[in-house]
């Protein structure tokens, strides 16, 4: 079981325009689509679409029209109630795959709704082989909340009769909810930053350059490895992705797509790595399978996640980067 948490969910609208976006004008959509997302929730579509068993924790109440498309569309969800409504985002795509998101800023959560939620994911991750903590985080929980449930989880998890079944915690965020739980020394196992999250993250100041430089970005993961992360997966977008453990780092890139849609696709990346990992996958496996995942969500419409036979692992091109040393 793979339970996600999305803090800051939302009902995400997507506008396919068929030509350039021109500003101030008035242009014609050539398709729409509707789906309930967030970066946890669409972790847990892509894999329950793979067949795997999964949990999307998160906020809403259960009239809320987020957590009926939910519902409708049969994700295995635990909500808590809460009193404002889940946000919408929408977002536009153009023919070339320039993707452009107005995201709202979400209902505002109190004290009482962030430690009924700590103790909701505490609940329900118990015994499962992973947590994914994903998103930005609604108005009013504070900036450390991740750090505050990774170490409510493990510290239940000390104390129950099966301390050895803690989820292993991966986590998708970025800025001050990230660079406080990279601060607390938590040591969870796996971080999934983008070039510009990395960046943001390690001080680096042109995430184009990590894009384009493995080595750059193999640096920058380093720092994380050095601040505990167990390992890093660092998605460059059309550059592939890097994962860097303390045993070795690697380079994965995807042969060129026409990409219709870029929203999720590093969602998607997370689910591919997790997938592979549930099935026993090397480092280099893991990586290969996050990069097809990706490839495949970015060639899809709207926000679909793609299921594990619509990607193709096997074309991923891996090469290994300069080994991780204790001295670097």
């Amino acid at each position: 079981m793979i339970v996600t948490l999305t803090t800051n969910p939302s009902l995400d609208r997507t506008i396919e325009l068929a030509r350039a976006l021109d500003r101030g004008e008035v242009q014609r959509a050539s398709a729409t689509h509707e789906q309930p997302g967030g970066k946890g929730v669409n972790v847990s579509r892509a894999l329950l679409a793979s067949g795997l068993p999964t949990l999307a924790v998160l906020p809403g109440a259960t009239d809320d029209p987020f957590v009926v498309a939910l519902l409708a569309e049969r994700i295995p969800t635990a909500a808590l109630p809460i009193a404002g409504r889940v946000r919408s985002n929408v977002t536009l795509t153009e023919p070339d795959g320039t993707t452009t998101k107005i995201n709202e800023p979400g209902p505002t959560l109190d004290a009482a709704d962030e430690a009924a939620l700590v103790e909701l994911v505490v609940t329900r991750s118990a015994g499962a082989d992973w947590l994914v903590l994903a998103g930005s985080l609604p108005p009013g929980l504070s900036p450390d909340f991740y750090a505050t449930v990774v170490r409510a989880v493990r510290a239940a998890a000390a104390i129950g009769t099966d301390a050895a079944r803690a989820p292993r915690i991966a986590v998708d965020s970025s800025g001050l909810p990230m660079a406080a739980l990279i601060a607390s020394g938590s040591g969870v196992d796996l971080v999934k930053p983008n070039a510009e999250e990395l960046a943001e993250l390690t001080g680096h100041t042109d995430p184009a350059a990590l894009e384009a430089d493995p080595a750059a970005t193999l640096l920058a993961a380093q720092t994380l490895l050095d601040a505990g992360c167990g390992a890093v997966l660092a998605t460059l977008g059309s550059k592939g992705a890097v994962l860097a453990t303390r045993d070795g780092a690697w380079l994965a890139t995807m042969p060129p797509i026409v990409p219709r849609s870029t929203v999720g696709a590093g969602d998607s990346s997370l689910a591919g790595y997790l997938h592979a990992d549930t099935h026993g996958a090397t480092a280099p496996e893991r990586l290969a399978q996050a990069v097809a995942h990706g490839a495949a969500a970015a060639s899809l419409p709207g926000s679909t996640m793609p299921s594990a036979d619509q990607t193709h692992p096997e074309a991923a091109d891996i090469r290994p980067l300069s080994p991780i040393t204790a001295d670097h």
